[in-house]
């Protein structure tokens, strides 16, 4: 079906982790290897230069950019001397690390692969959520997740949400008061689809980017699915934003392969407007 959206941006290499904040959208142009903000008249700013590659971004509660380095297993701090690191991810993550959210307290909760996926169909292997504490202490926070990635933190604090990517489900937990995560159950089961990149609304329901196919979803607790958003190629991620929140930013490009995206450079930002505003973290 033809593209419902506007195109905001086009010309990115990988468009990933995105986020509404300050007035822009920040996001990582992964294989690019740089943290980027857009405006709503699609001007553009480059924030910061990611050798280790970015993915995903979240804020302490004193302002800082964390900024999760994919492929040398860290986090990292943006301060006014650049870039530092906050935790070696290296202990437990065994592959690439993904994507994140931040709590309000500053503890992050951080994805890996769990299995290599650019050469070729190896074994799967589970992973793990990584959780880095404010003082830079590293846990495990949950195992045996099928390719854990988008992640969303509802308003008031208590649940959790992940994207299941190769178990084609959302997953929820409670969040305890020290940050654990406990009471896992399937929030959502959606057979078919690849779920990525995920972002929360005020009214409950998680918009999810479907990296197997050219189109954004609503979903609902249980698995209802009701609005699906066509766009002009795969779909990574989706964030809620704009002055009313009411403003759904998709990132699209048609390869995951860190050399062709280079070349290729067919990653978008698209838009569409949208009744239900977000809500939660990030």
């Amino acid at each position: 079906m033809a593209p419902q959206t506007k195109v905001l941006l086009d010309g990115l290499v990988f468009p990933e982790c995105p986020r509404w904040h300050g007035g822009k959208l920040w996001f990582s142009d992964m294989h690019a290897r740089k943290v980027m903000t857009v405006d709503l008249d699609g001007k553009t700013e480059t924030v910061v230069e990611v050798p280790g590659q970015p993915a995903g971004l979240g804020w302490l509660p004193d302002g800082q950019l964390l900024v999760v380095s994919q492929v040398d297993f860290r986090l990292l701090r943006l301060g006014p001397r650049g870039l530092t690191q906050v935790a070696d991810l290296g202990a437990i993550a065994r592959t690439s690390c993904n994507d994140m959210v931040v709590d309000t307290r500053g503890r992050a909760y951080i994805g890996h692969f769990g299995t290599r996926t650019d050469k070729g169909p190896p074994p799967f292997a589970a992973a793990e959520i990584i959780t880095v504490a404010p003082d830079g202490n590293v846990h495990v926070a949950t195992d045996n997740l099928m390719f854990p990635n988008g992640m969303v933190i509802t308003p008031d604090g208590h649940t959790l949400i992940i994207a299941e990517s190769f178990g084609e489900r959302l997953s929820a937990f409670d969040i305890e008061p020290d940050g654990s995560l406990t009471g896992r159950r399937v929030w959502a089961a959606l057979p078919g689809l690849v779920p990525d990149g995920i972002c929360l609304d005020a009214a409950r329901g998680v918009w999810v980017a479907n990296a197997g196919a050219n189109q954004v979803v609503h979903v609902e607790e249980g698995g209802r699915i009701g609005r699906r958003v066509d766009v002009s190629d795969k779909a990574f991620a989706c964030m809620l934003g704009g002055p009313d929140r009411r403003t759904l930013f998709m990132m699209t490009a048609s390869t995951v392969n860190a050399d062709e995206a280079r070349t290729k450079r067919s990653g978008r930002i698209e838009t569409i407007r949208v009744d239900v505003p977000g809500a939660g973290l990030p």
